[in-house]
């Protein structure tokens, strides 16, 4: 064994509040990690759910289906599935109120004709539960006005910023339109899971577009592709911000992190001044000493990670079983806190943060160079 590592071993600190504060930031540092990629996660599932994580148009409505290139573009890597659909807006008369909303048609069976799926927010103003019947109006060139019946009520994420969407099925809006069975006013792709994120969703939204291009027939528009991302962008920008809140906090945990420990080594060398002066004169070199008390703050700060970051995946595996901690989804888009162990980018955070404290602590080391063995032997 080398001598620095057994006399690290032989020291005794029992840095209590060392690891504490250790602890508390890296509990900071984890929950803030789970809970920035769980708002981007339950986010992109919601706005992938209710209108797809690619959108597929052309210049003019209505565009086929199935066009005749259907199948290349489900070819294209990263597509799970394409359903077509038409967007309408509309206007809800409830009991009491009124609302406006965008109507969504999407494929369902001839049995569910006149059927909504409407979300809890305009549920609760308009006083609707499933089974109730409620009117839509239709303003176009004349209104046109369809009775629904609501079968279920859905927890929708674009709720919170006014864009309330009604599901109902395909051929009641081609129906409404005057169109044939066989149009839709845009395709919506679902990308597999891997696929989802902002900058691998435009490649295959290019890769698409590309698609379209080269295989569109001259009775058919070429499609114009748009991500999640460019049609609601204020939803975006807002996870931008929690991303840079949580690298903020993240910097500032660390750097809080390693001047707490600063102050711990230092605490450890001042009580063993004579044992840095025995081993000096001794013959054991200043570097050698440093490597000694690094190895104590190290074990230190490892034992703070390991309590903060078991402390935090508990929290968040009971936040995630249980919704303990609610929010307000008309200004979090969100009605409870959401939060995702992302095991691989915690330990690389972790082991980042580690570096960061251990080069910290290279700073207090430097006293080790100004103690004299002389005057310390004396003072013995």
């Amino acid at each position: 064994m080398k001598a620095p590592a057994f006399i690290a071993r032989k020291l005794r600190f029992s840095g209590r509040l060392a690891t504490a504060a250790i602890a508390v930031s890296f509990f900071v540092i984890v929950l803030s990690l789970s809970i920035s990629v769980g708002f981007r996660s339950e986010i992109r599932r919601g706005v992938s759910d209710i209108s797809g994580d690619i959108c597929m148009l052309g210049s003019e409505e209505p565009i086929p289906s199935q066009p005749s290139y259907y199948h290349k573009l489900e070819a294209v890597q990263g597509v799970e599935s394409i359903t077509p659909v038409i967007w309408k807006p509309g206007i809800v008369k409830g009991a009491d109120d009124i609302c406006g909303v965008l109507v969504k048609g999407v494929p369902m069976p001839d049995s569910c004709s006149l059927q909504a799926s409407i979300p809890r927010t305009l549920a609760q103003r308009l006083r609707i539960s499933p089974g109730d019947s409620f009117t839509t109006y239709f303003i176009g060139e004349k209104v046109q006005a369809r009775r629904f019946t609501a079968v279920s009520v859905y927890d929708g994420i674009m709720d919170g910023e006014g864009s309330l969407i009604v599901l109902v099925p395909l051929a009641d809006l081609q129906r409404l339109n005057g169109w044939d069975e066989g149009l839709a006013g845009a395709l919506e792709v679902k990308l597999e899971p891997g696929f989802s994120g902002s900058a691998r969703s435009r490649i295959v939204a290019d890769q698409l577009y590309i698609t379209s291009y080269g295989n569109c027939t001259e009775d058919e528009d070429i499609l114009r592709t748009e991500t999640a991302a460019q049609r609601y962008p204020q939803l975006f920008d807002w996870l931008n911000l929690i991303d840079f809140n949580v690298l903020a906090i993240i910097l500032l945990m660390t750097v809080v992190a390693g001047f707490n420990m600063i102050s711990g080594l230092l605490i450890l060398l001042f009580r063993n001044i004579s044992t840095i002066g025995t081993l000096k004169s001794l013959g054991m070199t200043d570097r050698s000493i440093a490597r000694v008390f690094l190895r104590v703050a190290a074990r230190i700060v490892l034992l703070g990670t390991v309590i903060g970051n078991g402390a935090a995946i508990l929290f968040c595996l009971i936040q995630d079983w249980t919704h303990l901690i609610k929010l307000n989804p008309v200004n979090y888009f969100v009605s409870f806190v959401p939060v995702h162990v992302n095991i691989p980018l915690i330990l690389a955070v972790d082991a980042a943060a580690f570096g960061v404290i251990m080069l910290l602590l290279l700073i207090p080391s430097l006293f080790i160079a100004r103690v004299d063995p002389a005057k310390t032997v004396r003072v013995q």
